[in-house]
Parts: structure tokens; sequence; C-alpha cells
């Protein structure tokens, strides 16, 4: 399965919405998109998981390096994750406890 990843901005945060598998060959586009949105110094970002069926470790990278980045330009990425076989990822990598982790988008976009 493809993965399709769009983006739109929402205030003062840009919404990054992602579909289908995340794995080692559909990985790359999800990180082009979020390099290409912080390098526009886009640094307030949410991630929408929801229609995300599978996420290796592959997706879990680009997620913590995409992390990485906008924290040392003082920004933030938060993800949307509604179920619980995509939670259980990174409860497992304790990842629960490096993101800030939503169960809806407008949850996420409140505040």
């Amino acid at each position: 399965m493809d993965v399709t990843v769009t983006s739109r901005a929402n205030g003062d945060r840009t919404v990054v919405e992602v579909t289908g598998e995340i794995d080692v060959y559909t990985a790359p586009a999800l990180r082009e998109e979020l390099s290409s949105l912080i390098d526009a110094e886009s640094t307030n970002l949410v991630v929408d998981l929801t229609q995300v069926s599978f996420m290796d470790s592959t997706g879990l990278g680009v997620l913590v390096g995409a992390l990485k980045k906008v924290r040392t330009l003082g920004g933030d990425l938060q993800l949307v994750i509604s179920q619980e076989k995509i939670l259980k990822v990174f409860r497992i990598t304790a990842l629960t406890q490096v993101f800030t982790i939503h169960s809806t988008l407008e949850e996420s976009l409140q505040g």
C-alpha cells in the first residue's frame, strides 16, 4: 500500500495528514514533506496519523528526526493517533514520553 502525505495551514500550525502505511518504502515521502515544511520555517506541526494503518521503525525514525529538528528551531511537533495498534508502537518504544499525542485532530488544535 502506498502512503499519501498532504499538509495545510491551520492558524499558526501546519497540519500534516498521512494516509496509508509508513514503512521503509514509503517513509521517504513523509520525511520529504516534513523537511520541506521545516525548511520553510513551519515549525509548529501536527502530524495526523489517524488514517495510518501500519507504521514500522523507519516511520518512527522520521518522526523523531523531525521532532528534534523543530525543537532546535523553537517549535513543536504533535501527533494525532486514534488507532490502538499505532499507539501501541509508540508505547512499546516509550515514545509516548517524547511526543505529545492526541486522540483527535480537534483536540490537538485546541489551546
